[in-house]
């Protein structure tokens, strides 16, 4: 399969592209991603190709279009609802809460609802607290909703082709850290399934499950720990919901000791379900409490040196594993 090296964001808009070419039921509404192509270039030459009756701009809206694309999947369109900021889209959580994540059930099934909602989450470049959230836990929690956290621009074009494909909503989140991160991607139209976890590197000491930018960074500290003679076993969920829970319990035989490495605040997240479900599962392969590395519990500031303290680095990952290694 010919690939070549491209970003993140290039990828997801591949896959974007191929899908619309596809499907002409497949528009997104959004605020500037008509002739601007949106504020991450999410869009760029889209509109040109697809005009504006599928590249609908939008006014500051979002519960009214977060609404309009309810109604329009339930019709039998795919919307892409590209909200920018997930902060942005927490003024329509009764459309998403209420309507979206509830149709299917609520109509037996007869009614599908295909809509994607994609667009940043994440500390970094100064956006403030407006601007850094990320919330999936919220959405984590919500029966209904398919959320898928990309970390590679290989596995931003193969999730975003299954989204894209999905009769089910989904929440396919961008960390604004990693759209300008290039790798290998396929030529060709991929597909990943939801609910599969890649293993980055295999360890045999400490098990990291490591979401969005911590599995770079997570990946590098299991690098500096080599040398100290500690294998690190990394694993990207890809997907938070549905979870890849086997491929964690898999790894934690071999290793023992698991620590969840996550930019999103630590009370009632990820980590702590991850941690509940190993507990659970996994107790007799624990050899030591399983531990949890955050973001700090606070709003996000705009200064960039306090923006870098709220969010877990690659020195901190490196210390969490060593305490958990010596443990």
């Amino acid at each position: 399969m010919a690939s070549r090296e491209i970003t993140y964001t290039e990828a997801a808009r591949e896959a974007l592209t191929t899908a619309m070419e596809e499907d002409e039921t497949i528009f997104v509404l959004g605020e500037g991603i008509g002739e601007r192509g949106g504020n991450f270039n999410t869009t760029l030459g889209l509109y040109e190709r697809f005009g504006p009756r599928r590249l609908r701009d939008t006014p500051i809206c979002e519960r009214g279009f977060v609404g309009l694309c309810t109604g329009a999947a339930m019709t039998g369109t795919r919307p892409v609802v590209d909200f920018m900021f997930i902060d942005f889209i927490l003024d329509s959580v009764g459309e998403l809460t209420n309507q979206i994540a509830k149709i299917q059930y609520m109509s037996g099934g007869r009614l599908k609802m295909p809509v994607l909602l994609r667009g940043c989450v994440g500390i970094g470049g100064g956006h403030a607290t407006h601007h850094s959230g990320s919330y999936y836990p919220l959405f984590v929690n919500v029966p209904g909703f398919r959320v898928v956290v990309p970390t590679t621009p290989y596995d931003a074009k193969g999730l975003m082709a299954t989204a894209l494909r999905s009769d089910d909503p989904v929440l396919y989140l961008e960390h604004k850290s990693l759209l300008n991160v290039k790798g290998e991607v396929p030529e060709q139209d991929y597909q990943i399934p939801f609910g599969e976890a890649r293993v980055c590197r295999e360890g045999t000491d400490v098990t990291i499950v490591a979401i969005g930018p911590l599995v770079a960074k997570s990946v590098e500290a299991a690098g500096r720990l080599a040398d100290e003679g500690i294998s690190v076993e990394v694993i990207d969920p890809r997907t938070l919901a549905p979870l890849d829970l086997d491929t964690v319990l898999t790894s934690l035989r071999k290793t023992g000791k698991l620590l969840v490495a996550d930019e999103s605040f630590g009370p009632c997240g990820v980590g702590a379900e991850i941690a509940a479900q190993v507990m659970e599962q996994g107790f007799d392969d624990l050899g030591a409490p399983v531990r949890r590395l955050n973001g700090v519990h606070a709003p996000t500031p705009y200064s960039p040196p306090l923006e870098a303290a709220v969010s877990p680095s690659v020195d901190q990952v490196v210390v969490a594993v060593r305490d958990l290694a010596a443990e």
